[in-house]
C-alpha cells in the first residue's frame, strides 16, 4: 500500500494510505539503518507500507522526494530534513516579539527558491503595530524594521501577507493559500505559526507558547513536525522553529537564482557564469553600489556561496 507520512515519533510513523486508512508503521531493517546514518523518513515522504502477518505495518520503500525543507543538523553541519514533497512554502515572521531578522528570512526564502516552491512571506502579529508605535524608541525601530522589510520583499516580487490571530486580519488570504496542495510553515520560534494554524482551523488546538522575555526570543512549542489535513482542503506541515538554516544540494552557480532581484542586473556582468563575488565589471555588485540591491541580502548570498563551495 502506498501512502504519505503525516507524523513520526520514537521510530513510529503515522501513515495515511491512498485508500484513506491510517497505519502506525515501523521501518524495515535496511531503512532503519539508513535513518541512523542521517537519511531519515520525514513527514510528507511518499512510502510503501506492508502489513505483516501479526497485523503490524512496516515501511518497505521510501520514494524519491520532489522537494525538501531542511534546517541545520547538530553542530551546524549538514542538513536535517523536516518535511518533504511540499508544493508551497509559508515563511512566517512576527512584526515584533520577537522582531524579524532579515538574515534568517533571506535564507528561509532561499529554501523556497532552491526547491522551486511557490513561496509567501507572512508578517504575523500585525495587531502589535499600534502598540509598538506608541511605546518609545526601541519599539519604533521594530516598527520601522517591519515596514522596511515588507517594502523590500514586495519590491523583489514576493507575495507578502500581514496577519493577526487576534484581529483575524489576513486569515482568509492565508487560508486560501493553504487550501491548495501541501504547504510547510517555517519561521523562527515565537513567530506564531501554531497560533495562526489554530486561527485558520478552529478546534485544531496546537500547543502555543509565549515570548521568553529574558532572552527576547520565542519559545519553541512545536517539537515534532506534523502534516495536518485542513478542513477547507490542503495539507500543512507545522514545523519546529528555525534559528539557522542552509541551502543544500544546490550548485554554487545556481544560487543566484535564489535571489530573484539579481536577474535584471546579471545581464550587465562582463563574464558569463559570473559568481558576483570578485569578478571585474559585475552587474550585480555595481547595482549593490548604486543601492539597487539590498546589502544584507547580498551578504546572505555571499555566505551561502561560501558554504556551497566549501561543502
Amino acid at each position: 500500500m502506498k501512502g504519505t507520512v503525516h507524523e513520526s515519533s520514537g521510530g513510529v510513523y503515522r501513515v495515511l494510505t491512498d485508500s484513506g486508512d491510517w497505519l502506525d508503521a515501523s521501518l524495515r531493517g535496511r531503512l532503519k539503518r539508513q535513518a541512523r546514518t542521517g537519511d531519515r523518513v520525514v513527514i510528507g515522504d511518499r512510502v510503501e507500507v506492508a502489513l505483516d502477518p501479526d497485523g503490524s505495518a512496516t515501511v518497505e520503500v521510501v520514494y524519491p522526494r520532489i522537494s525538501e525543507v531542511a534546517r541545520r543538523g547538530p553542530g551546524g553541519r549538514g542538513a536535517k530534513v523536516v518535511a518533504a514533497n511540499v508544493d508551497r512554502l509559508v515563511v512566517v515572521a512576527a512584526v515584533a516579539r520577537p522582531a524579524p531578522g532579515q538574515a534568517l528570512l533571506d535564507r528561509l526564502l532561499a529554501i523556497g527558491a532552491a526547491n522551486h516552491l511557490e513561496t509567501v512571506l507572512v508578517f504575523n502579529k500585525i495587531d502589535l503595530v499600534p502598540e509598538i508605535a506608541a511605546a518609545g524608541d526601541a519599539p519604533h525601530e521594530a516598527r520601522a524594521s517591519f515596514h522596511r522589510l515588507a517594502r523590500l520583499y514586495r519590491s523583489i516580487g514576493y507575495p507578502v501577507l500581514e496577519t493577526s490571530a487576534v484581529s483575524g486580519r489576513g486569515l482568509d488570504s492565508l487560508r486560501d493559500f493553504l487550501s491548495r496542495g501541501s504547504s510547510a510553515l517555517i519561521g523562527p520560534s515565537g513567530a506564531g505559526k501554531s497560533t495562526l494554524l489554530n486561527a485558520v482551523q478552529p478546534g485544531l488546538n496546537l500547543r502555543t507558547g509565549e515570548l521568553s522575555h529574558r532572552k527576547g526570543r520565542g519559545r519553541q512549542t512545536t517539537v515534532n513536525a506534523r502534516l495536518i489535513p485542513l478542513d477547507g482542503g490542503g495539507l500543512v506541515a507545522d514545523t519546529p522553529g528555525f534559528s539557522d538554516v542552509g541551502v543544500w544540494g544546490v550548485e554554487p552557480r545556481e544560487l543566484e537564482h535564489c535571489f530573484p532581484e539579481f536577474a535584471v542586473h546579471r545581464e550587465g556582468c562582463r563574464f558569463r557564469g559570473c559568481s558576483h563575488l570578485h569578478e571585474p565589471d559585475c552587474g550585480v555588485r555595481e547595482a549593490l553600489e548604486r543601492g539597487e540591491v539590498d546589502p544584507v541580502r547580498y551578504e546572505g548570498y555571499r555566505g551561502l556561496m561560501e558554504e556551497a563551495v566549501g561543502s
